[in-house]
């Protein structure tokens, strides 16, 4: 019975931290998939020095690509330290 009980919470635990993490990486992506293209026009002002493309264009173009790519790399490595965490990882062979 208190197996149970010590699963129960560590599940609860565990599902409470990846919630929070995926809510953390939900904010990043809404943040570069929306907010930032809202002000285009205004990062547009600024160049990126080596390259020469307005800051906006470039955000719009490439930097918001390039993020949801960092995302998904950085969300896998943290979830899998969640995981290891709470004894929920898979077996890595």
């Amino acid at each position: 019975m208190a197996e149970s009980k010590e699963t129960e919470t560590k599940e609860v635990l565990h599902w409470r931290k990846t919630t929070r993490l995926m809510f953390t990486h939900l904010g990043v992506w809404l943040f570069f998939g929306f907010i930032i293209h809202m002000f285009v026009h205004t990062l547009n002002q600024y160049t990126i020095p080596v390259l020469g493309f307005p800051l906006g264009f470039y955000m719009a173009a490439q930097g918001s690509l390039i993020v949801f790519v960092l995302i998904l790399f950085i969300f896998a490595k943290q979830q899998n330290k969640i995981d290891r965490e709470f004894g929920f990882a898979e077996d890595e062979e």
